[in-house]
């Protein structure tokens, strides 16, 4: 799905972002140049990016 129609990129593209190593909305901007232009995607981009920092999150093992 497209998220960012400026720019085209889609939450594909983001997710793949923060798998390699993006955690916050500024480096989601300098890598992808999401909500850089009229800033109708940040609402949307940070959803993603909380959505998938959780999964990460949860995909990790219990310390114990």
């Amino acid at each position: 799905m497209y998220v960012c129609i400026c720019h085209g990129v889609t939450d594909t593209q983001i997710e793949s972002a923060i798998d390699n190593g993006a955690e916050t909305m500024k480096q989601l901007t300098n890598e992808l140049n999401v909500g850089s232009q009229c800033g109708k995607c940040c609402q949307c981009t940070k959803q993603v990016l909380n959505k998938r920092l959780l999964q990460i999150a949860e995909a990790q093992p219990k310390v114990a």
